[in-house]
């Protein structure tokens, strides 16, 4: 028993300097990171902590040199095919440097959000990627503020926090790519299937600040550029809203189908409403794409297996993680934008990634009329 014992205990940092050759406190500054020690000795140590298979104790090193070495993650919906190639950016960048992540789920739930915050301060992490579920209540990012946390918004602007750094898709240049390839192919009678279908005269009034309104919002303030640029009116009936449910959004687009004939174009501004407007259209009737076209939003493998072939708005979701995960660890390395004296206070950074239009063959020129 006490051989076994012997076998699986872990070894101490006294034994690691033992086999080092080396005291107890150099040992530690060699292991941790701090102080001063020669780089020959630094690799002594290594060396023999390898051999013995030692493990830094993290409490206690970040005790010493006041870091966990980790960032959090909140996200409103980590089942979300964006959220989880963002986070993936966001990995394999911080862990090129040492750091590992804590990821937070919210569900879009206000009190789970708020709750991440309280525990991801007590976690002691040095820094934040924060996808907010609420950008018109944010109160509780005051307390990372308070103290001193460097953290960065994605994906979602706050209004109300400019002196933030934030990394963001372009959404609204997006989505008016998409609804310009439709107009380009003689399609006028164009229906857009939006979770912000019910704000359609707020968004059409705030068409200058599209930078500062939530995904949704923007990218329909793309279809009314783009449906404004070719001098068309906005016609409410074509803004079909639904909530990011499937079965719900293609009801809702199947009824639209039945009721107005003339829509010969559709675009979706969400991968999961795009699954939904394609079953819509397939369920209609109409031959597809030579009768009806369409365009989603984001490039998921479904969209590639199914026939006809989905043209797509491509979201640059790595990229977006890990642009937000690089930002990060410079705050981190020099502090947060807001955090200096206003004569050495850098600009906050707001960086919006374009998107790419992908184009398959759901997408034809507007049918002509027989006569």
């Amino acid at each position: 028993m006490r051989e076994r014992e012997h076998q699986t205990r872990e070894p101490s940092l006294i034994e690691v300097a033992a086999e080092a050759g080396v005291s107890t406190a150099t040992a530690g500054r060699a292991l941790g990171g701090y102080g001063q020690v020669s780089p020959a000795t630094a690799e002594r140590v290594r060396a023999a902590a390898a051999r013995l298979g030692y493990r830094p104790n993290g409490l206690a090193r970040s005790l010493i040199n006041g870091s966990t070495q980790a960032i959090a993650v909140v996200v409103t919906d980590v089942g979300n095919p964006f959220f989880a190639q963002a986070l993936r950016g966001v990995v394999d960048k911080v862990r090129t440097a040492g750091y590992e992540v804590l990821l937070f789920n919210t569900d879009s739930n206000l009190d789970a959000e708020r709750n991440a915050v309280r525990v991801l301060l007590e976690k002691r992490v040095d820094g934040a990627i924060i996808a907010t579920g609420s950008p018109a209540d944010t109160e509780h990012l005051d307390s990372l503020r308070d103290a001193r946390l460097p953290f960065v918004l994605l994906d979602r602007p706050v209004p109300d926090r400019p002196d933030v750094d934030s990394v963001m898709i372009a959404n609204a240049a997006s989505a008016r790519t998409a609804v310009r390839h439709l107009l380009s192919q003689g399609h006028r009678r164009i229906a857009v299937l939006t979770e912000a279908g019910r704000e359609l005269p707020y968004v059409a009034d705030r068409l200058s600040d599209c930078r500062t309104m939530r995904p949704s919002a923007a990218r329909l303030a793309g279809y009314v550029l783009a449906m404004r640029s070719a001098r068309l009116d906005i016609d409410p009936a074509l803004v079909v809203h639904a909530p990011y449910q499937r079965e719900i959004a293609a009801r809702a687009m199947k009824k639209l189908l039945d009721a107005d004939p003339s829509v010969t174009a559709v675009f979706a501004t969400d991968n999961v409403l795009s699954i939904g407007a394609y079953q819509a259209i397939q369920a209609s009737g109409r031959r597809f794409p030579d009768e009806i076209s369409m365009v989603g939003f984001d490039d998921q493998e479904w969209t590639t297996v199914v026939r006809p072939q989905l043209t797509v708005v491509r979201q640059p979701s790595y990229e977006l993680g890990a642009r937000a995960a690089g930002l990060l660890l410079r705050r981190i390395a020099n502090g947060p934008a807001w955090d200096r004296d206003a004569d050495d206070r850098p600009d906050p950074e707001h960086v919006e990634l374009p998107a790419q239009l992908i184009r398959r063959s759901s997408t034809a020129p507007v049918p002509v009329p027989s006569f």
